[in-house]
């Protein structure tokens, strides 16, 4: 399964739906894919995300979006 991460798109939003700390968390079979600068506002470099698992990319495309507010 693909889960994707896009940024958040609301005004003064400075949260992410997932950390990089949990990407090694959610199992084998699990990809995660995190749009890039998703967590800047929150405190995490693309780099960061990359070091646990995750790709930069397109989270568009997978399976299963996270996010903090309703996708708009």
């Amino acid at each position: 399964m693909r889960v994707g991460v896009p940024k958040e798109a609301a005004p003064g939003e400075r949260r992410v739906a997932l950390v990089p700390e949990t990407v090694g968390r959610l199992g084998p079979g699990v990809e995660v894919v995190v749009e890039q600068d998703a967590g800047v506002e929150a405190g995490f470099a693309d780099a960061a995300y990359v070091e646990t698992g995750a790709t930069i990319g397109d989270p568009w495309s997978c399976d299963a979006i996270i996010k903090v507010a309703a996708p708009s």
